[in-house]
């Protein structure tokens, strides 16, 4: 229950909100699902009430030695294994009884493992990069296409409300046309930061694994085809659910004792499965993300393609204002008008760009066009502002 209390908080990342729609649907994966899902991933390790203690530690029975400080010891200190271990087989007769963990001599090669201590932190910090280049385009954008939409979202409207609207808005792009370049690249910027953000916690979590997690999906699939008695599984190299501690105190005359300790780390068993999942997510986003990043530079610099975007959305009924808009705009303004199209209701859009085209034409609009002639403005009504 207090699990799902925690996750209960995450709701507003992915809770889509009344407002406007002034990115992609690829940037949603990054700042909505990955982001949720990192924070999520960092309150379910945090909740170690799941699982048990972290760490559980077998020692011989000793007053000096309660079970409390030798874990909170271990957990504190690190643990290790023995690699020469690692690809050995174990049980009875073999001397292991674990992957990694066996008799050990000082001038053997210790493999030590402190990141379990930082892993909720390392995952709150992951969730915070990938919601920031939402942050940041947010705050560029500043509500700028909120308030030039002015309620025309809404599909049923007065007749003459919608049309004082419009001529609003078209006189606004018209007023303001090739002043918009810097805000389409500021989303661009934001959008190569997703693609940065996926491929450096891909290299950010190598390093944090010690060099592991770049081939620790492959590794892992591997392992499933193979026969289980001739290798190690890989997630319990990287995440060891038995490992050694070494405890020292000390004994009756003052001399050092090393007490040689076998620990249960019960939390790897949620840490295994978390990374496994990030390492596809993150190859994935990659992908994806890249593949959007290219569709948007073929967007921003073939004209035809901004053309049939335009055609596709707005449905305007004469082709000579479709090569008026795509001649006339440059990038700025397609982007405005793609984002224009995301959020206000198709018949006003398409009577927006009819209305667009005949101002870019110099000519009247179509008498059969809704918005045919301009609308009697009532004075109570506010122009938008044309610097905004």
């Amino acid at each position: 229950m207090v699990l799902v209390e925690l996750l209960s908080g995450l709701s507003g990342l992915v809770k889509v909100k009344n407002c406007a729609d002034i990115d992609s649907a690829v940037f949603k994966l990054h700042y909505r699902l990955t982001a949720t899902l990192l924070f999520g991933f960092c309150l379910l390790v945090t909740a170690n009430s799941l699982v048990g203690d972290p760490i559980s530690c077998v020692h011989d029975a000793h007053p000096k030695m309660p079970d409390k400080v030798v874990n909170t010891y271990c957990w504190i200190h690190t643990t290790f294994t023995l690699p020469k271990y690692i690809n050995k087989g174990y049980g009875r007769g073999t001397g292991v009884v674990y992957p990694g963990v066996g008799p050990h001599t000082p001038s053997d090669n210790l493999m030590y493992h402190a990141y379990y201590q930082w892993v909720p932190f390392v995952l709150f910090l992951q969730g915070l990069m990938f919601y920031a280049p939402h942050w940041l385009w947010r705050t560029w954008e500043g509500g700028k296409l909120e308030s030039i939409v002015m309620g025309l979202s809404v599909p049923v409207m007065n007749r003459d409300e919608r049309r004082e609207k419009i001529y609003l808005l078209a006189e606004y792009l018209h007023s303001s046309i090739h002043y918009h370049n810097f805000y389409a690249i500021k989303f661009f910027l934001c959008e190569l930061l997703n693609l940065g953000n996926s491929l450096f916690n891909m290299w950010f979590l190598n390093k944090f694994l010690g060099g592991t997690f770049l081939t620790y999906g492959i590794d892992v699939l591997y392992f499933t085809e193979t026969n289980q008695d001739e290798r190690t599984d890989p997630m319990i190299v990287v995440f060891p659910r038995v490992t050694k501690c070494n405890f020292n105190m000390y004994g009756p005359s003052g001399s050092i004792e090393t007490h040689d300790l076998m620990c249960v780390l019960a939390l790897n068993i949620i840490n295994e499965k978390i990374y496994v999942f990030l390492w596809f997510w993150f190859v994935i986003l990659a992908i994806i993300s890249t593949l959007a990043l290219i569709y948007r530079l073929l967007v921003f610099c073939v004209p035809a393609i901004r053309s049939g975007l335009l055609q596709k959305r707005a449905r305007l009924r004469y082709k000579n204002g479709l090569d008026i808009i795509t001649k006339k705009l440059q990038v700025g303004d397609f982007f405005l008008l793609y984002l224009l199209s995301k959020n206000v209701e198709l018949v006003s859009f398409s009577s927006l760009m009819e209305e667009l085209s005949s101002r870019l034409a110099k000519r009247p609009v179509h008498p059969d066009l809704e918005v045919s002639a301009p609308p009697q403005i009532p004075e109570r009504y506010p122009l938008i502002n044309e610097n905004a």
